[in-house]
């Protein structure tokens, strides 16, 4: 399968076209529970979470927005994820959680922001169901991350994400059984599981309407 062509602001109408409207949030089961049968506990109601894929408009093309946690972190400690977090009861939507959960981990403004629509839910091992929420970023951003959470900001091409030939899975063994993840092949940081596969969802979601 051929990579995605890079993608420029002057596409970004058929991006909000792959996505969920803002209108209304996705419903449903995340699309990979199969992947993840009999590893989380069946009676446990999952907690809500919101995370900002966010796109900065960069001459060379797009770029997607990441972040690498803190090694002291209880969950997913040092590794590399969309800045977000879980939806409080005063946010009033996914949209708003993953806002406001970026301004407080590296210091964007809402003005900053301009979200397009949504992926598909996903679920993680830890027991949440993420509502990814697909913004544009204003590419004069400067980032302030907060040294309790984030420890790097950085930025990785949306054509080299794209690229089914740069996205391997690995198989794993957690808790005595074999269970399947996705990785990257970026030399600079190790991008993988949740946040592999919500850009996965992404590329599938722009491959349905090339």
């Amino acid at each position: 399968m051929n990579a995605l062509p890079p993608l420029y602001p002057p596409d970004y109408p058929r991006l909000r076209d792959a996505l969920y409207p803002l209108a209304i949030e996705p419903a449903g089961a995340a699309w990979n529970l199969d992947e993840l049968h009999g590893l989380l506990p069946e009676a446990a109601e999952p907690a809500r979470a919101a995370v900002l894929v966010g796109l900065v408009p960069r001459e060379d093309g797009t770029r997607v927005l990441l972040t690498r946690r803190t090694d002291a972190l209880r969950q997913h400690g040092g590794q590399v994820s969309f800045p977000g977090g879980r939806i409080e009861s005063d946010d009033a939507d996914a949209v708003a959680a993953a806002i406001r959960e970026t301004g407080e981990e590296i210091g964007l403004m809402p003005a900053q922001i301009a979200p397009l629509g949504y992926l598909d839910p996903l679920a993680t091992i830890t027991g949440y169901r993420v509502l990814p929420v697909v913004a544009i970023v204003d590419s004069d951003y400067v980032a302030r991350p907060d040294p309790n959470e984030v420890a790097d900001v950085f930025e990785v091409s949306l054509a080299y994400l794209m690229d089914p030939s740069n996205l391997d899975a690995h198989t794993l063994d957690y808790r005595g059984r074999a269970r399947q993840v996705l990785e990257f092949r970026y030399p600079d940081q190790r991008i993988w599981g949740a946040t592999a596969s919500m850009l996965l969802n992404l590329r599938q979601r722009l491959e349905a309407i090339a």
